[in-house]
């Protein structure tokens, strides 16, 4: 069992930055951790998925290039970083968790990550 907060959330213009941070309360290690979005009256989508002990790195499409996923084992924190914003990256942005079993990441699909925090919102303004 593990819980996740997110923070770091906010409102930016288009072209702006901004890191969000998950926090694992719990055992970090040997786990694939995801961030996922999901916009008003659109399904849940994957953004990047990264392993806590290294690899594991997915991203979907629509990053292209402007995400980056990150851990820090020494704090308990995966990060997203993201730059080059734009207005349809607005969405409520949370992080999650599978177990620490399965050894490795399995792609972008939100079954695949039973524990989920609560969430942090974008805005990016045009």
């Amino acid at each position: 069992q593990v819980h996740l907060v997110e923070s770091g959330g906010g409102s930016v213009q288009a072209g702006g930055s901004l890191r969000l941070s998950c926090k694992v309360d719990g055992n970090f290690y040997s786990r694939c951790m995801g961030w996922f979005r999901q916009a008003p009256g659109k399904e849940r989508e994957g953004v990047a998925t990264i392993y806590t002990g290294g690899g594991g790195l997915y991203y979907a499409d629509f990053v292209s290039g402007r995400f980056t996923i990150s851990r820090d084992p020494a704090n308990n924190t995966v990060y997203l970083q993201m730059n080059y914003l734009k207005p349809e990256d607005t969405a409520m942005y949370s992080c999650a968790a599978d177990t620490d079993t399965n050894g490795g990441c399995r792609g972008l699909s939100d079954s695949n990550f039973p524990y989920w925090g609560q969430g942090t919102q974008v805005s990016v303004s045009s």
